[in-house]
């Protein structure tokens, strides 16, 4: 799909470091993707819709937020009824410095490149965000209201993260350190499972009511973030990285790597990779 670029440059004014709008998605399946140099989260205040990257289409409904980082084409396309979108764009240098004072920053606007983050909100929590964000909308456009935003949702979002965590039983949160090890999860959900000592299913169920995902998802995005810092890193080729992260089949590894970065593992390293030698 043909993609166009958007630049910060063009859309936030200078001394500017945020941008606040609502709009109404169109329904039209969109004809092209966009990229963009900046970050920028988003919320569906109601309706459904869909995030349409290159190798993905993510649904959305209403009470998802949205964590976009910069250099991943996409598009929304509306849903159904009046799909409605609050969207702010922040500017690049404002996140990376929340990022250097705050890691925790990290896990919701990561590399660029990445895979959106995708967090649900219920009714109480949506009421909260729509009474920031119309402090946002109000405010001037400066880092201190920007912070007064961004800090409390994040802080909120990272203390239910680590009350999900603190839930998690002793021999599942131990073998999850293990499989970090590409010797372990070069074995897939398999490797994951053995570490846990306990029956597949089991580990299954309670990975999903802890963490929201599966072994297999879980062991696919260990994977292709070990591949995405090879490709970076060395000169090894694609089928060498394949082969040390357990997957033989090539076309296999494209598709979760392009579902996670929106991009082949080629064009990946093309755009990342700098001062090392490619290989033949």
């Amino acid at each position: 799909m043909l993609t166009t670029s958007l630049r910060q440059a063009d859309i936030l004014s200078k001394g500017e470091d945020y941008h606040f709008s609502r709009s109404v998605l169109s329904r039209t399946r969109p004809k092209a993707l966009h990229d963009q140099d900046y970050y920028e989260l988003f919320w569906l205040h109601n309706g459904r819709a869909r995030l349409v990257t290159n190798g993905m289409r993510m649904p959305l409904s209403e009470g998802d937020l949205v964590f976009l980082s910069p250099d991943l084409p996409h598009a929304l396309q509306g849903q159904g009824e009046e799909s409605h979108v609050v969207n702010v764009i922040l500017r690049r240098k404002r996140v990376k410095d929340l990022i250097d004072r705050f890691p925790e920053v990290n896990q919701y606007f990561p590399a660029p490149g990445s895979v959106p983050v995708r967090v649900h909100r219920d009714i109480r929590q949506m009421s909260q965000l729509s009474t920031a964000a119309k402090a946002l909308e109000a405010a001037p456009r400066t880092t201190l209201f920007l912070e007064a935003f961004l800090l409390p949702l994040i802080a909120g979002l990272a203390f239910e993260a680590r009350e999900k965590t603190e839930t998690m039983p002793h021999w599942l949160s131990e073998a999850l350190v293990r499989v970090e090890d590409p010797v372990i999860f070069r074995d897939g959900a398999a490797g994951l499972v053995a570490q846990c000592g306990k029956a597949h299913a089991h580990v299954a169920r309670t990975m999903q009511n802890c963490l929201g995902q599966t072994p297999s998802d879980y062991v696919n995005r260990l994977r292709m973030e070990y591949a995405a810092r090879r490709l970076k890193g060395t000169p090894d080729s694609l089928s060498e990285i394949a082969s040390d992260i357990g997957l033989q089949n090539m076309s296999h590894f494209h598709r979760l790597f392009r579902s996670r970065f929106g991009m082949t593992p080629r064009q990946y390293r093309v755009k990342y990779q700098k001062g090392v030698v490619q290989p033949i």
